[in-house]
């Protein structure tokens, strides 16, 4: 829900995309400037790719996905023995290949001397500054990566048509799709020697970076066998630079600037600096252009130009907007019924762009439960950042936590994903509208929390007004009093 300025400064440059309005810049994309960008894209991801697939074929389907040398070790027993499994593939890890080639081969030397090659702009302890703050704002920045970054970015009328032809928008696998992208965006702020390289987070940036290359080429090859599959012209490369560049915009900009401020969280300007700068890191392991990404000023008016001319949903978008709700409806551990996903999803996005999404309206009470989560986010994210010593108790807790719930919990992935090509485009492969078999929700979940947020934040603000009142009323009266 985006709340009212009335301070804000209405002119001719005055431009309101989606719910949200700011003023145009000459620093503003135009079509013009972006169109060259949707078709340029990580041309050294591809030729490393290509050497790795030569060096450990795909086999049979041209998926970077098994080999032998570089397989992970087969399952364990209970015993600690590897289990007689005479059915298990093993997996080969695509940035194990190019870490062991990359000196011996001079297309993989390059991208790893690149990566490997810390730019001059970054500074780790900005870089650590900006993994806190993630963890500082978690629960509104889980809530906005899922319902805004990703539910909204289904407005995007040319991304989807490259998620749709994966067939990984489907409601079986959706939620485990987003659980991978949450894995990615933990293993990259799970501590700063993470994100150096060497570290968890920076190998999972190259092997997104070449599984946005195994996607590319798949898509591409199917494309020219038939020209109707994907059309080139009309949307570009798929994972172009403009994609990318959305991409780390909306784990970024979109946070700050819609996001946070529509849950009632406003970062302070240090925050903002460093959470960019921690995301332009990022955008350079995955092969993104940064130049966008260079300010904070520079990356709002990137998002705001995306906005104007990449949204514009279309019955994909619907498609894959309203599959994301029926993956997530009922789920544990949150047990959010489908109300409550439609609500989260209006007051992040709006009713315009979730109109055009197709998606459900649901009644008043679901906005006040909405209400009541931002109330609950906006006491416990105030509280404890102003706190140093709570501050820090809840980053490092939340990092356990968000881990041991996302990535190893019974509802989460239950193991680290590799990011291996398994949502593999087909020519026949498309992801539909499908209907969803949840019978109802099982246990109360976040609705009930929110619901007592809700009213124990009525109460206090109850509380509050009549405290007020009465001391207002005693000083009239005591002035009052004092004049007679």
């Amino acid at each position: 829900m985006a709340w009212p300025n009335p301070f804000r400064v209405r002119n001719e440059n005055t431009r309101t995309c989606w719910g949200y309005t700011f003023q145009l810049t000459p620093e503003h994309l135009t079509p013009e400037k972006t169109h060259p960008m949707k078709f340029s894209y990580d041309t050294l991801g591809e030729q490393a790719l290509d050497r790795l697939n030569e060096l450990s074929p795909p086999p049979r389907s041209a998926l970077p996905r098994n080999s032998n040398k570089y397989a992970e070790a087969k399952p364990t027993s209970d015993t600690g023995k590897q289990a007689d499994n005479s059915d298990f593939t093993p997996k080969r890890d695509l940035y194990i290949l190019l870490r062991d080639h990359a000196h011996h081969d001079e297309t993989l030397g390059k991208l790893w001397r690149e990566v490997n090659a810390v730019p001059t702009w970054v500074d780790w302890e900005q870089i650590a500054r900006g993994q806190e703050v993630f963890y500082r704002y978690g629960g509104p920045a889980l809530t906005g990566l899922c319902f805004q970054s990703l539910l909204g970015g289904m407005g995007a009328n040319r991304v989807v048509e490259t998620l749709a032809r994966t067939g990984g928008f489907s409601t079986k696998v959706a939620r485990h799709r987003l659980f991978e992208t949450t894995q990615h965006i933990l293993q990259c702020t799970q501590s700063l020697q993470s994100i150096q390289p060497g570290g968890d987070g920076f190998a999972s940036s190259i092997r997104v970076r070449l599984l946005h290359a195994a996607v590319r080429q798949r898509i591409m090859k199917l494309a020219q066998q038939r020209p109707e599959y994907y059309d080139v012209e009309k949307w570009g490369i798929p994972i172009n630079d403009l994609d990318c560049i959305a991409t780390i915009g909306t784990f970024s900009a979109t946070l700050v600037w819609l996001a946070f401020p529509r849950q009632g969280i406003w970062l302070r300007q240090q925050e903002i600096v460093d959470y960019i700068a921690l995301f332009r890191y990022i955008g350079y392991l995955t092969g993104t252009p940064t130049d966008y990404f260079e300010t904070p000023e520079k990356a709002r008016t990137v998002m705001e130009s995306l906005l104007m001319y990449e949204i514009d949903p279309t019955e994909t978008s619907k498609t894959l907007a309203n599959n994301v709700i029926r993956s997530l409806e009922a789920q544990p551990p949150q047990y959010a019924s489908r109300a409550m996903l439609e609500a989260n999803s209006r007051w992040l996005n709006g009713n315009e762009l979730c109109d055009a999404l197709g998606l459900g309206r649901p009644g008043l009470y679901y906005w006040g439960l909405v209400a009541g989560q931002c109330l609950f986010f906006m006491a416990i994210c105030y509280t404890y950042r102003s706190i140093p010593y709570l501050d820090r108790r809840k980053i490092a807790a939340l990092r356990k936590i968000f881990w041991a719930v996302i990535v190893d919990g019974k509802y989460g992935l239950q193991q680290e994903t590799t990011f291996d090509f398994k949502y593999i485009p087909d020519m026949h492969k498309t992801t539909h509208l499908e209907d969803s078999d949840k019978s109802g929700l099982k246990q109360a979940g976040i609705e009930r929390r929110n619901l007592q947020a809700l009213l124990l934040g009525c109460g206090f603000l109850s509380i509050s007004a009549v405290v007020g009142y009465r001391i207002v009323s005693g000083l009239a009266k005591h002035f009052v009093y004092s004049l007679v």
